[in-house]
């Protein structure tokens, strides 16, 4: 292997497989002193106020001369004055290609009543505000396998009793976005298909009244949700007992379920990245992209989220949209996220983080067009906004910000019963009712973080496997996992302190 990757022969940077010293030579270019792990070296002098281009696209500009064969990072490459303001062609549509050939694999899923098809088999305790968290916790306590193993050993078909608590609520316009989103994001986990049934507990006198969220979400009691209020109840411990009374009634019918073959097509897998690096764009989320494409293939759907973290690369997924308005949809999002950054005093390039950096990555341009690799190369067929439900099948995308526990709330709202989720950094998350994969993006990292890791994409990088094989893998992996194979993150017990309703809004 040579100690570098080119990933297009009009690139005008290379990354480092490994770390470069003073002196080594690259494509007959000298180095310029080290150059780490994953981060670019020029393969020419650029003057000052040029583009760089990685992926034949512009990843920044030059912020200062550059000579051939000098690290190419923050030092000297920026967005320029006006961002990501340059010049990309939207090209609504022009990539758009047939349909690929159906393919029929299965997995072990779980057949609800209504014809959904569950991946997981919970029961859920939501709280209407962060008042009623700390007894909608309690209730979720009693049924912990750690701490209560008793509680759940004659129901062997429940994978647990999770509770989903958030910090909102309350201090908000009833009628404004920011309601109208937790709105959505509550009824999306209250219907999700990996719950048998949901617990939703109040205090009474927030501002996300429970009766409100129920009319305008098309909602209503039954046997597998039942709502209540502290206030009404009489206190904590009588709510907490009357939540432990309501999911042992639930119990016996939730442990009748069985696991069925079922079509690929139902399963749907929110796509995640964090902490990412310079390896991410080679190895994990083109890896993740090939399994997308299978999945397609298979009738299933996948959905890109993250709008800060495809902006600079959006030009990508327009050129996919199967209509021009699901493309103008998206180009709307993009210029939303562009107001609210300046409201808020920001600017769309305070990604990436200084992890990311450290790993590499230098500019929000750079970073993007390394994340749109996880969507693979079908279609563009819907674009969302945050926890609206999701009822197109193949490659869609929903509109989320790119803090991950956030994102993949939204996407599980939306109905993903799986996430996978790319990291060259090392991340720990789960997302409880949804299981979660973590896909390493270089090996040095598997061989540190294992225990947390599902698979290892650095075998890409390392020349043992090609992006096809590492998608094939991951899509077997998803067909396992959705059949009921525990990911990592499931083992350690990760999922319910990682829901995070996006807040949207002034806290009154």
């Amino acid at each position: 292997m040579t100690p570098f990757i080119r990933l297009h022969p009009a690139d005008d940077v290379l990354i480092a497989r490994a770390q470069l010293v003073g002196g080594a030579q690259v494509e007959n270019i000298a180095v310029k002193g080290l150059v780490p792990p994953g981060h670019k070296v020029a393969t020419r002098d650029i003057a000052a106020g040029e583009p760089v281009r990685r992926y034949n696209q512009i990843i920044g500009f030059a912020s200062k001369p550059i000579a051939a064969g000098e690290h190419v990072h923050t030092h000297n490459l920026w967005v320029g004055e006006n961002g990501g303001d340059f010049a990309r062609d939207y090209a609504y549509g022009a990539d758009v290609k047939p349909e690929p050939p159906k393919r029929e694999a299965t997995f072990m899923g779980i057949k609800r009543a209504d014809g959904r098809v569950a991946t997981r088999n919970y029961i859920g305790i939501l709280s209407s505000v962060n008042c009623s968290a700390t007894a909608a916790r309690a209730i979720a306590d009693h049924f912990s396998r750690m701490s209560n193993p008793a509680a759940l050993q004659d129901f062997p078909n429940v994978d647990g009793v999770v509770a989903l608590t958030h910090g909102t609520g309350c201090g908000m316009d009833t009628e404004g976005a920011g309601m109208q989103i937790l709105e959505r994001t509550l009824a999306g986990y209250a219907t999700h298909a990996n719950f048998y049934g949901v617990l939703v507990v109040g205090l009474g006198c927030e501002a996300n009244q429970i009766n409100a969220w129920l009319a305008h979400s098309s909602l209503r009691e039954g046997d597998t949700l039942k709502v209540f209020n502290i206030r009404d109840t009489g206190g904590t411990r009588k709510t907490v007992e009357r939540g432990i009374a309501l999911i042992k009634e639930m119990l016996p019918a939730a442990n009748r379920v069985q696991r069925e073959p079922c079509s690929a097509a139902h399963i749907t897998i929110g796509l995640q990245c964090g902490g990412s690096d310079g390896y991410s764009g080679i190895s994990a989320n083109p890896a993740l992209g090939a399994a997308v494409d299978l999945l397609v293939a298979h009738g299933g759907t996948a959905i890109l989220s993250e709008t800060p973290e495809i902006y600079g690369a959006e030009h990508l997924l327009t050129r996919r949209a199967v209509k021009r308005e699901v493309g103008e949809k998206l180009v709307s999002r993009i210029k939303w996220w562009e107001n609210y950054t300046r409201v808020n005093e920001g600017e769309m390039n305070n990604n990436p983080s200084p992890g990311n950096k450290a790993g590499g990555l230098t500019t929000i341009l750079e970073k993007s067009l390394g994340a749109v690799a996880k969507g693979g190369t079908t279609n563009l067929q819907a674009v969302y906004e945050y926890a609206q439900p999701v009822d197109a099948h193949g490659f869609v995308y929903m509109d989320t910000p790119g803090y991950d526990p956030v994102s993949a709330t939204g996407q599980v709202a939306g109905g993903a019963n799986m996430i996978c989720f790319t990291t060259g950094r090392g991340s720990a998350y789960g997302c409880a009712p949804s299981p979660s994969l973590k896909i390493a993006t270089n090996t040095a990292l598997w061989q540190r973080q294992e225990e947390d890791m599902d698979i290892n994409c650095g075998e890409i990088i390392d020349g043992k496997a090609s992006i096809r094989e590492m998608g094939e893998r991951i899509f077997r992996l998803v067909l396992a996992t959705a059949s009921g194979e525990y990911s990592k993150s499931e083992q350690h017990g990760y999922g319910q302190n990682e829901f995070v309703p996006w807040q949207v809004g002034a806290v009154m």
